[in-house]
């Protein structure tokens, strides 16, 4: 990956009320975490435990602004096709290092960059390198992220480093976030900090629902609350919700109409992002569109999955299916949710 000048910060955005965020008597960790539930939900349901986390700090470089925090090393799932896979914890796992990249100029949150971290100690010594996960989770929504070894306490340099975007982007994003760039942020850690983490466990864990975003001073990836153009209606996929609304010309020009599908979970409405979505549009029986509803950023849109069609008029049916649910990690609480197998329908009225 080609870098750009980093800039360098030890801090510049705080994660606001993280100390009062979890309303109740604040627990110990050092028992360890709860073990996973037996009867899992295949939705979205309340985790067994509920963590703060710690900023570490910001820095912008090109196109992007970037903000690092870290919590309790934890047990994630990764997910691979429909197939999710627990990652557990490792005696090595001394914390999860957390990342989110956002555009400056709008505050929009950028899924689909590609994002690793490289840790340095203060001798310059290299920690740890790679790839990290991009995630979903219940309070910071769309992420990256990854569980980390240290050298114990002590000053670190974090470089994080995104290749830039492959995903379509239209108006005042089109030609921005594909550049790979960089920053380096500095990182004063001692157990004692990460320990004063606050930690509480749930007695209604399982129950379907979820957790209130955290409070934070940088961008959280929720979906629009309202969209542009005609509301056709929504459709929804268990906990998955697409919004589907129609504007008479495609960002990206040419003619037709185009209907964007804005997906976003049932509760709180964080984006679901890196899904293969396809649809149809059927008039009086008749296809008018059968195909791809692509990955798109759009400022006004937002992130979303779009298709330019032959028009829409009252009476037509709207089909939504995921083909792959989202590509991402998974916090405790969203890895039995928000897959695919499924279709959709809604009556455009």
């Amino acid at each position: 990956m080609q870098r750009r000048d980093a800039l360098r910060a030890a801090g510049g955005l705080a994660v606001a009320g993280l100390a009062g965020c979890l309303d109740g008597v604040l627990q110990t960790r050092s028992a360890g975490m709860p073990p996973v539930l037996d009867d899992r939900p295949d939705a979205v349901y309340l985790p067994t435990h509920v963590e703060g986390m710690e900023m570490v700090g910001s820095a912008a470089s090109g196109d992007y602004e970037f903000a690092l925090t870290y919590s309790y090393a934890h047990r994630f799932w990764t997910v691979t096709g429909n197939e999710a896979s627990k990652h557990a914890l490792t005696d090595e796992d001394d914390v999860h290092l957390m990342a989110t990249v956002w555009d400056p100029e709008t505050r929009t949150v950028l899924p689909d960059t590609g994002l690793s971290l490289e840790i340095r100690d203060d001798s310059g010594n290299l920690v740890s390198e790679e790839v990290i996960y991009a995630m979903l989770s219940q309070r910071m929504g769309f992420h990256y992220g990854a569980n980390f070894g240290l050298d114990g306490d002590g000053s670190y340099e974090v470089t994080v480093s995104v290749g830039g975007m492959g995903t379509r982007r239209t108006r005042g994003f089109e030609g921005r976030f594909g550049d790979p760039a960089s920053v380096t942020i500095d990182w004063e850690y001692s157990e004692d900090d990460r320990e004063s983490i606050s930690y509480r466990e749930l007695d209604d864990a399982g129950d379907q629902d979820a957790l209130a975003p955290m409070a934070m001073s940088f961008p959280n990836a929720v979906a629009p609350e309202s969209l542009p153009g005609e509301a056709l209606g929504t459709a929804e996929i268990g906990d998955a919700i697409f919004v589907a609304t129609a504007v008479d010309a495609a960002p990206f020009g040419g003619d037709g109409t185009y209907v964007a599908l804005s997906a976003r979970t049932r509760h709180n409405r964080m984006l679901l992002p890196e899904m293969a979505v396809s649809g149809s549009l059927t008039r009086g029986g008749d296809a008018v569109y059968e195909g791809e509803f692509r990955r798109t950023l759009d400022p006004e849109l937002g992130y979303h999955y779009g298709a330019v069609v032959d028009g829409v008029e009252s009476g037509d049916e709207l089909t939504v299916g995921i083909d792959t649910p989202p590509q991402t990690a998974r916090h405790e609480g969203y890895e039995t949710a928000f897959f695919g197998g499924s279709t959709a329908t809604l009556t455009v009225e």
